[in-house]
């Protein structure tokens, strides 16, 4: 059994870290939320965004960097 077949958590941890970042990091630095949020009417919670876009966008990060240290851990 290969390595890759072993560890299939790993890869989909990778994967799940990689695309929560990328999401989080399109709201935070591309005015994408702002204009979805003013388009249905909730521009009120525009204040709130940097309160859970950072620590979400730091989490994600974290996640990637824990799944590529194992990956490297495990070759």
């Amino acid at each position: 059994m290969s390595e890759r077949q072993e560890h299939p958590k790993d890869d989909r941890l990778l994967k799940y870290g990689l695309i929560g970042t990328v999401l989080v990091a399109l709201c935070c630095f591309t005015p994408v939320l702002v204009v979805l949020l003013g388009a249905v009417g909730l521009s009120a919670l525009l204040g709130w965004l940097d309160f859970v876009l950072l620590p979400a966008l730091a989490v994600f990060i974290g996640i990637t960097i824990f799944a590529l240290w194992r990956r490297q851990r495990t070759n």
